[in-house]
C-alpha cells in the first residue's frame, strides 16, 4: 500500500551538519548576456536568479529527455555559477560553449578550483554570508538545507568555523532519500528520463511561463495531456540495499527500477498502478520495497482518466 509520508525527516533538535559533495562541480557562465543565454536552454526562468535566490533546472535533449540537472546561483558581478555533476561537467561546459554563438558570455569549467558542500540540520542560517563562498538555500525544499560553493579544499574549514559538524555524503542522502528528491544521473537516466516523472514540477525545477527552451514541447505536452504513468518514489527497504538498476517486480511482472539508496532507504521509479497496489508486495531481488508519497508530491486521482 502507498503510504502517506507527510513531513520527511524530523529536523528539530538536529545538530547542524555539513556534507561535502565530491560528485558535484561548478561551471561559470559570465557576461552581459548570461540571463538570456541560459533562458533559451534550460527548464527554469533565469530571470529569477538573484543574490538571495538560486534556481534548480535541467538541460534537455531537443526531444525533451534529461541531460543535466543544475543549480544556477548568482556569484556576484556579471557571473552565474552553475552547479552540476562533476563527471559530466566538462561535457556540459563544452556543450554550453557551442551554443554561445554571438552571445556576450564566457563559459568556464571551474571544477579544479571550486567545490560544493551542503549544510543541513535544525539551523543552517550561519551557512550564509561566508566570505569567499557562494551560499544559497536549496530551491527544491527548505529541508534540504543550504548549498555552499567554496574554493577547493576550503569548504570543510569554512563550515566548521561556523559551527557545523562534518558528516558523510551518506548522511546527507539519508536526509534526501526519504524526501524523494533526485540527485542528477544517480536517479535520472540520461537521454531517457522525463522531468515530470522525477518531481521537477513540484520541486520548482520547471517554469511554465518563461517561454521556449530546448525540450519544452514534450515537457509541456506531458503535463497538459496528463501523460505520467510512473514516478520516482521514496521507498523503505525490508532487506539488503539493492544495487541501482535492480528491477522491481510485482507478482513476477516488472513494474519499476531501484535508483540511488543508502541504508534502508532508496528511490525507485515505479508504475503508478503498482505503487498504489494494496496488499501486493513489490520486490527488488530479495528485498521488499514499500513506496511512500512525500508531502510535496501531487499524484493524479486514480479514478481519473490519464489519456
Amino acid at each position: 500500500m502507498l503510504a502517506k509520508h507527510r513531513s520527511g525527516p524530523q529536523l528539530y533538535g538536529m545538530p547542524s551538519f555539513f556534507s561535502l559533495q565530491p560528485h558535484r562541480s561548478v561551471i561559470s557562465v559570465a557576461g552581459a548576456d548570461r540571463v538570456e543565454f541560459l533562458q533559451g536552454l534550460i527548464s527554469n526562468d533565469t530571470r529569477k536568479v538573484a543574490p538571495d535566490h538560486a534556481i534548480w533546472a535541467a538541460l534537455l535533449t531537443p526531444q525533451g529527455r534529461f541531460l543535466n540537472d543544475m543549480f544556477v546561483a548568482d556569484a556576484g558581478g556579471d557571473t552565474f555559477f552553475v552547479e552540476t555533476e562533476r563527471e559530466r561537467a566538462p561535457t556540459l561546459a563544452k556543450k554550453l560553449k557551442m551554443y554561445t554563438l554571438r552571445s556576450k558570455v564566457d563559459v568556464e569549467d571551474l571544477g579544479a578550483t571550486l567545490e560544493v558542500a551542503v549544510a543541513f540540520g535544525d539551523d543552517t542560517s550561519s551557512a550564509f554570508g561566508i566570505e569567499g563562498a557562494v551560499s544559497f538555500a536549496d530551491p527544491r525544499l527548505s529541508r534540504l538545507g543550504v548549498r555552499v560553493i567554496a574554493p577547493a579544499g576550503q569548504a570543510a574549514a569554512l563550515l566548521s568555523a561556523r559551527g557545523f559538524t562534518e558528516a558523510s555524503l551518506a548522511a546527507y542522502d539519508a536526509l534526501r532519500l526519504p524526501l524523494g528528491v533526485p540527485d542528477g544521473s544517480r536517479d535520472l537516466q540520461v537521454e531517457k528520463a522525463l522531468l515530470l516523472e522525477n518531481g521537477f514540477d513540484e520541486l520548482n525545477g520547471v517554469d511554465w511561463k518563461k517561454g521556449c527552451y530546448m525540450g519544452q514541447e514534450l515537457t509541456a505536452r506531458t503535463k497538459y495531456r496528463a501523460l505520467i504513468r510512473k514516478r520516482l518514489f521514496p521507498v523503505k527497504l525490508e532487506g539488503p540495499l539493492p544495487e541501482p538498476g535492480t528491477p522491481v517486480h510485482r507478482d513476477g511482472e516488472e513494474v519499476g527500477e531501484v535508483r540511488s539508496g543508502t541504508g534502508d532507504r532508496a528511490l525507485a521509479m515505479l508504475r503508478l498502478d503498482a505503487a498504489r497496489a494494496d496488499g501486493t508486495a513489490l520486490m527488488a531481488g530479495a528485498t521488499r520495497i514499500v513506496p511512500e508519497i512525500p508531502d510535496w508530491m501531487h499524484l493524479p486521482d486514480p479514478g481519473a482518466s490519464s489519456g
